[in-house]
């Protein structure tokens, strides 16, 4: 029987891990005036739950980040980016 409980208990774990995938996005970045926005860029990113890495660029003007989407999703990273008072949009 408690082979039975532990075998149950495996899969409803591994079960959800499968509903959750790490992506990476691209977001175009508005108001980079300078070389240091990208930290507060990033900053802001970095709060998010669920955020593992983001990288930001003020040359290109964007952020590539990486995220888990069971916890987090685009329009939240572009509500952190936009309350550091940085628009930005999923690059297309």
């Amino acid at each position: 029987m408690k082979k039975l409980a532990a075998v149950i208990a495996m899969a409803a774990v591994f079960s959800m891990s499968a509903f959750a995938a790490t992506k990476t996005v691209t977001l175009s970045v508005a108001n980079m005036t300078c070389a240091t926005c990208p930290i507060t860029v990033k900053k802001a990113l970095s709060k998010v739950e669920g955020v593992q890495s983001a990288e930001v660029s003020y040359e290109k003007k964007e952020a590539v980040v990486t995220y888990d989407d069971a916890k987090t999703n685009v329009e939240a990273l572009t509500k952190a980016t936009e309350g550091a008072g940085y628009p930005s949009e999923l690059k297309k």
